[in-house]
């Protein structure tokens, strides 16, 4: 499993967070942009005090390009050869438009541009409601914990639950909770069988829990721009997470665990019979993994000497030990998940490629 931060930085850096992020609705009419000769992007907003300057990520660009309908390869293109050009564009939009947007601010920069319908479900209350449910499971152990630019992460293993998938060859139960604060998916708590023979981590493909970021219109008494407060839905949210330790339970029950368990055992009776290679091919092309991504499965596969479907899973999940960006390897930990979920003919696609 990808190695993150400690469980103290982690709760260092979302305390400094909450002081450091603002959250804005403002009308496109209040919005201008503006870009200089090095391609900076700035968002002018006229707040109370008089115009205030946001640099702006590179995904609130994309969400921005996204919201106005500007082909983003489009919207970089201007951003680097014709700044005038965007900002004329960018602009010429937001005055016609008649839309309120959520501008979520930290340190100065929008990181995230998106509906005043957004629903925000937070890092800092999210890690205060659920740290203490997941410090109740037994013999907890805190594996794998990180805060990305676009989601945090919690990645938690109870060794009491094990499983032997052949002699020698243990996985233990676990729990991944995820969320993004910026329009970047939902939050989710998923199943986690954690290998003790590599450390692999393997997210399954559960939906019992998934909430998406959707609410009601946030409405204004004027025209003018609204500070949404940190505690306007924190009444709300509190019943939510409430759910949340259900689902967290539920998600390290003994049934969820076995169940999950013997999906990745059946992969050992899966024989890789045709090329390897190839095998590996049809998988970068089916789940869009580039050439260096499809070389380190390979790499694992081979050096493993295990040409099974368990073989194949166990090297995708090891190679994203090797993933430099913490988010691209979670996601080769939830593919090791959706590939014990494969139907049989799915299964025959991989094994029998030459």
């Amino acid at each position: 499993m990808k190695s993150g931060r400690s469980l103290v930085s982690l709760a260092q850096e979302l305390e400094r967070q909450l002081h450091s992020k603002k959250d804005l609705i403002v009308p496109s009419t209040l919005v201008r942009h503006a870009t200089d000769d090095r391609g900076e992007t700035r968002l002018v907003i006229e707040e109370g005090g008089g115009p205030v300057r946001y640099s702006v990520t590179p995904l609130a660009r994309r969400q921005l390009a996204d919201k106005l309908k500007i082909p983003y390869a489009y919207f970089e293109r201007m951003r680097e050869d014709q700044p005038a050009l965007l900002d004329r564009n960018v602009n010429t939009w937001l005055l016609s438009e008649e839309e309120r947007r959520m501008l979520r601010t930290l340190d100065g920069h929008v990181r995230a541009v998106l509906s005043d319908r957004y629903r925000r479900l937070d890092n800092f209350d999210l890690a205060e409601s659920v740290l203490p449910i997941l410090q109740q499971l037994p013999e907890v152990r805190f594996e794998s914990v990180e805060l990305t630019e676009t989601r945090m992460y919690l990645k938690c293993i109870t060794p009491r639950l094990k499983y032997e998938m052949a002699p020698g060859d243990v996985v233990q139960a676990g729990v991944v909770i995820s969320n993004s604060e910026v329009g970047h998916g939902t939050l989710s708590v998923q199943p986690l069988l954690f290998r003790l023979v590599c450390s692999n981590g393997l997210i399954a493909a559960d939906r019992s829990l998934r909430k998406t970021h959707v609410g009601r219109a946030l409405s204004a008494e004027d025209e003018g721009i609204t500070v949404y407060q940190d505690d306007t839905l924190r009444a709300d949210d509190k019943a939510f997470f409430l759910k949340v330790r259900d689902v967290v339970q539920a998600a390290v029950s003994e049934a969820t665990f076995r169940q999950t368990a013997q999906k990745l055992q059946k992969t050992l009776a899966i024989p890789l019979v045709g090329d390897p290679v190839k095998t590996v091919e049809v998988l970068a092309q089916r789940y869009t993994l580039n050439d260096s991504e499809r070389a380190g499965v390979l790499r694992h596969l081979i050096a493993e000497g295990q040409l099974s479907g368990y073989g194949l899973v166990n090297a995708v999940t090891h190679y994203s030990q090797e993933v430099e960006d913490y988010d691209r390897a979670t996601e080769f930990e939830a593919l090791g998940g959706r590939l014990i979920d494969l139907p049989a003919n799915e299964w025959k696609g991989l094994a029998e490629a030459a």
